[in-house]
């Protein structure tokens, strides 16, 4: 199976350095705007090639865990999400943002941490990176091992809507919190990320296929041509995100003022010309 043994994709970001960044009415770059220049179009290839890492690797686990007698197992399909999101965030996350998901992307722009001009680009290249890894699978795995690498609602689309809801919420809350606040401790941003997608898949996983992620359930969605509940992954995780950021950012009172507080160069690259 490959709906309800726990899926996910999702993404991240953290960033580095405060002191090295320069100050805010010299920090945007020619790049904060959508011209596809060559720093661009590098952050672009590494959400692309990232994106689908993620996703071969998060849905290989579960299309080998139906072909095998579950020999993966749920705990075993939650760990390589988990580890895959890690792995990738301290790889290109000084690149890109690491950010791998349509709904942290929108997040962030949303709060004014990424430049609204570069969300369409980079979802697309989201988007194809998914559909890439799905159809890379279903190639590998076709005939009789052919398993729908997707996300389906077990239950009713209100119970799926609102478990996506609540999981991407606190996902992005920690993301947030981890990737501009530099008041955390933001080397162990890729591990407190990857540990939260673990966890989410081993309880959500049966249940929505613990997606998080528009891109991670509308990859596979396209490849095998399968759109049961798409709708509930395609806005539930936006909002969840969206709301996550928000509350963050209402919690994190401080009296320093909002740059001094945020960080600009490591998981979130890109945010640099937001803060």
């Amino acid at each position: 199976m490959a709906e309800n043994n726990g899926n996910h994709g999702v993404v991240l970001n953290v960033n580095g350095e405060a002191n090295q960044n320069p100050p805010p009415s010299t920090s945007k770059t020619k790049d904060s705007d959508v011209g596809f220049t060559v720093p661009f179009m590098q952050k672009l290839m590494a959400e692309v090639l990232g994106t689908y890492f993620l996703i071969f690797a998060g849905c290989a686990s579960v299309v080998v865990n139906v072909n095998n007698e579950k020999v993966v197992s749920l705990t075993g399909i939650s760990i390589v999400w988990g580890l895959a999101v890690m792995v990738l965030v301290y790889s290109v996350g000084h690149i890109s943002g690491a950010h791998f998901n349509p709904a942290v992307t929108i997040a962030f722009a949303t709060c004014k941490r990424f430049p609204l001009k570069q969300v369409p680009a980079y979802i697309s290249a989201q988007v194809l990176g998914s559909t890439m890894a799905a159809g890379t699978l279903r190639l590998l795995f076709s005939g009789p091992h052919d398993v729908f690498a997707g996300t389906s609602p077990q239950g009713s689309d209100f119970q799926a809507f609102a478990i996506e809801f609540i999981i991407t919420f606190y996902l992005m809350f920690i993301i947030s919190g981890v990737a501009t606040d530099n008041r955390a401790i933001g080397e162990l941003a890729g591990l407190a990320v990857g540990a939260t997608v673990l966890l989410n898949v081993l309880f959500a996983g049966p249940i929505t296929g613990a997606s998080m992620n528009p891109a991670r359930s509308l990859g596979p969605a396209i490849v095998w041509n399968h759109y049961k509940g798409i709708w509930v992954y395609l806005t539930s995780p936006i909002i969840g995100a969206v709301s996550g950021a928000w509350v963050y950012n209402m919690v994190r009172y401080t009296d320093k003022p909002l740059r001094e507080i945020t960080k600009t160069a490591s998981f979130l690259n890109s945010s640099r010309n937001c803060g």
